[in-house]
């Protein structure tokens, strides 16, 4: 009988991290099923992403790791999900410690390590700060940039 281990993740910003957890809970068993927050659930948690959903969906699913791509629409889906996919193992960032541990009655859950120097919230905090440069400091870089160029000319 295969082995279905089942993970879940938002995936905004796809990075080495995600990428790293997919294929560690590959490893754990035959197939893997990735349950991708919904924009609708995202922004239930305050949560607010730059991909849309169905492009999120369809980065996750062609990753060789997947083998199917469902929608988590909620909190309270992941006993369903766990009971319709034929789960035998629960696996998520050690971030969640804890978190899923309900679920240990009709699966093994695991708890993966992160991925070191790298998350979705950093990325977006450093975007955040580069995007927050001002129209005019960029317009005094460029003309400090040609004083350089005709000063080494």
């Amino acid at each position: 009988m295969k082995r279905t281990v089942i993970t879940y993740g938002t995936f905004d910003m796809f990075h080495v991290g995600h990428l790293n957890l997919l294929r560690r809970a590959s490893n754990l068993g035959d197939r893997l099923v990735v349950a991708v927050s919904t924009d609708e659930f995202n922004a239930g948690k305050g949560k607010r992403t730059l991909i849309p959903f169905e492009q999120r969906a369809e980065i996750v699913r062609n990753i060789r790791y997947v083998d199917e791509v469902i929608p988590e629409a909620s909190w309270e889906q992941k006993l369903d999900d766990v009971k319709r996919y034929g789960v035998s193992l629960f696996a998520m960032g050690e971030d969640w410690i804890g978190k899923f541990d309900f679920l240990s009655p009709y699966c093994e859950v695991v708890y993966l390590p992160r991925t070191e120097g790298v998350s979705t919230t950093e990325l977006k905090r450093s975007l955040n700060q580069f995007c927050s440069v001002s129209r005019e400091d960029i317009l005094r870089a460029f003309d400090v940039i040609e004083q350089l160029r005709n000063d080494f000319s």
